[in-house]
């Protein structure tokens, strides 16, 4: 047989043959059928490649495609990200928070603060009594909280909490603000000075947003003006608001809701309000890592966002974990596996320290410091049972 007659039935065989799919549709599909068929899955995704090979054997050579880049938005380039695990044994190298749980040293009122580290609310592990609230100033002395007491936060039905939340504190770590009943407590712990500023409902929530304060119940959110005490209603859930970067404009907040596939970022301003949908992505991860439900509340520096949830990965579900989000693309890049049998929820995500590592509870009564680029992670006290509220900034 001649040549041209060969290259002939060998570009007919070929004609029929699908080529290959790409490799994310491929893991994607796997990740979906994992827990119910995956002998199948694996059956049919080597069959697939097998089939793919040959196609490619097959074809004839051809003019390729023009090539192109695609933007993370639209799809974000899969690449193994490797979930990260604390060491077995953490290391304590020394932190300005690791003085946290000292005993208290001094009152705020005989002696306020340049600026805080850290507020505490301690609570017995076997009883569940809350203490009086504590101000860790940079000095890195404990101060009672003895200007104010706020009342627990309660909703409709009476169901309580301690007051101090983890948006309590100011990103300068100058104010903190604790949401009652019908009202806003803001102390300026620079001076001691008590503020209380009137807002109808049974409020639970603070947070801040830059130099604004957002205070919320299950079904209003507030920005406070604590220059005049006005507020006005903003149109985020309090539940789902995201602490934002202190540097980020002032009328854009993203919501992340505490079931994927959702993130949601809320515009607002004269003109009225926009909210902008976008699908929370796992590809980047490897198959079969994802979020099943978030918890906590969501801290945002520059473009990424670190919450706790409860994950899956290719072997377990019911993880605890925190997951590193970028704001813009919604693509997951990073997984922090904490494993199960803890407290549940017991790893909320507190904030940002200043070089960019990502502080978290690690219960029982522990904080923990994580670098996702590095891997690293560091443990930065124990024994801290009880409510921490963090400088957003």
């Amino acid at each position: 047989m001649r040549e041209e007659e060969l290259h002939r039935l060998l570009t007919v065989a070929a004609e029929d043959v699908r080529p290959a799919h790409p490799a994310a549709t491929g893991w994607e599909r796997a990740r979906r059928v994992r827990r119910a068929r995956r002998a199948a899955g694996a059956t049919v995704l080597a069959v697939a490649l097998l089939t793919g090979g040959t196609a490619l054997a097959l074809r004839p050579t051809a003019t390729p495609p023009p090539a192109t880049t695609a933007t993370p938005e639209e799809s974000p380039t899969p690449h193994p990200v490797p979930v990260q695990t604390p060491p077995a044994d953490l290391a304590y190298p020394g932190h300005p928070l690791g003085r946290l749980g000292d005993p208290v040293g001094a009152t705020l009122s005989d002696r306020p603060v340049r600026r805080a580290l850290a507020l505490h609310q301690p609570i017995d592990p076997q009883t569940g009594v809350a203490g009086r609230i504590r101000v860790l100033g940079d000095d890195g002395v404990v101060r009672d909280l003895d200007a104010v007491t706020p009342a627990p936060t309660r909703d409709a039905a009476g169901n309580e909490a301690v007051p101090l939340k983890s948006g309590s504190l100011s990103p300068d770590g100058r104010t903190a603000a604790f949401a009652q009943t019908d009202e806003v407590i803001v102390v300026d712990l620079t001076t001691a000075a008590v503020r209380r500023h009137p807002l109808k409902g049974y409020l639970e929530h603070v947070l801040w947003s830059g130099d604004r304060l957002l205070v919320g119940d299950d079904d209003t959110t507030y920005e406070l003006d604590r220059a005049t005490g006005t507020a006005r209603k903003v149109p985020v859930s309090p539940w789902d608001v995201v602490a934002p970067d202190p540097t980020a404009p002032p009328n854009v907040l993203l919501e992340l809701g505490g079931t994927p596939p959702n993130g949601v970022q809320v515009r607002w301003g004269g003109d009225g309000t926009y909210r902008s949908n976008g699908a929370i992505d796992f590809r980047a991860l490897p198959p079969g890592h994802r979020v099943d439900e978030f918890y906590g509340r969501g801290w945002q520096r520059g473009d990424l966002v670190a919450r706790a949830g409860w994950i899956t990965t290719d072997t377990m579900g019911g993880l605890e974990g925190v997951a590193l989000l970028n704001a813009r693309t919604r693509v997951v890049t990073h997984l922090l596996d904490l494993g199960r049998d803890r407290w549940k929820g017991c790893c909320e995500v507190l904030g940002w320290d200043a070089d960019g590592a990502v502080l978290l509870r690690h219960n029982p009564g522990g904080l923990l410091r994580w670098r996702p680029e590095t891997r690293e992670v560091t443990g930065v006290t124990r024994n801290l049972f009880g409510a921490v509220s963090l400088p957003a900034g």
